[in-house]
């Protein structure tokens, strides 16, 4: 099938990073691919990271997004928590900017919001939304793919409505430096 615009979504995590691939022709939306990557098996953190990277370079290169949607941090109690999935999300940033793909970030509540029309809606709310309005025969085992899914149908969402407050955009190492002065090391 041919498609206008090709929309990568990613929830990013260490242990499980959903993903989720939605073609959009016209005012309609299509799944084209959704995955799992499961990492908790490895130990070393580093190479976790390297295996993200290597897969969401992978999935661009095999399906050619033409802009990746991902779910920013929230914040939680848990320093160390916070601080890997940071990581994970710096990574898989990196890999599409390496690929020169634009990269779009939406809040939790802004992609929920954006799914079921309420901010605090429950994953599982989500994913039965979504089920519904991409007609999917097949049920993700895990929520992180729907999460996945949900991030990539909001950016759709959030473009086709100039209206809406988008997410943050970052079209090259540029722009993710300038709009982001602090997580840079010695700025």
């Amino acid at each position: 099938m041919e498609y206008n615009k090709i929309i990568l979504g990613i929830d990013p995590g260490t242990n499980n990073m959903g993903i989720g691939i939605i073609g959009i022709t016209g005012n309609s939306l299509s799944l084209i691919a959704m995955d799992l990557l499961k990492t908790e098996k490895i130990d070393d953190h580093a190479v976790k990271l390297k295996k993200i990277f290597d897969t969401v370079l992978r999935t661009i290169d095999h399906f050619h997004p033409d802009e990746l949607a991902i779910e920013s941090q929230f914040f939680g109690k848990n320093v160390q928590s916070m601080l890997k999935l940071g990581r994970a999300q710096g990574v898989a940033i990196a890999a599409a900017l390496h690929r020169d793909i634009p990269v779009f970030e939406y809040s939790p509540r802004k992609i929920k919001q954006s799914i079921t029309g309420r901010g605090n809606a429950s994953k599982e709310q989500v994913a039965a939304m979504l089920i519904r309005m991409l007609k999917m025969e097949n049920i993700p085992e895990y929520l992180d793919i729907t999460d996945a899914i949900a991030v990539a149908a909001c950016h759709f969402f959030q473009k086709s409505n100039p209206g809406a407050a988008s997410g943050k955009q970052y079209t090259g190492w540029r722009a993710f430096i300038a709009q982001n002065p602090g997580k840079i090391k010695g700025r």
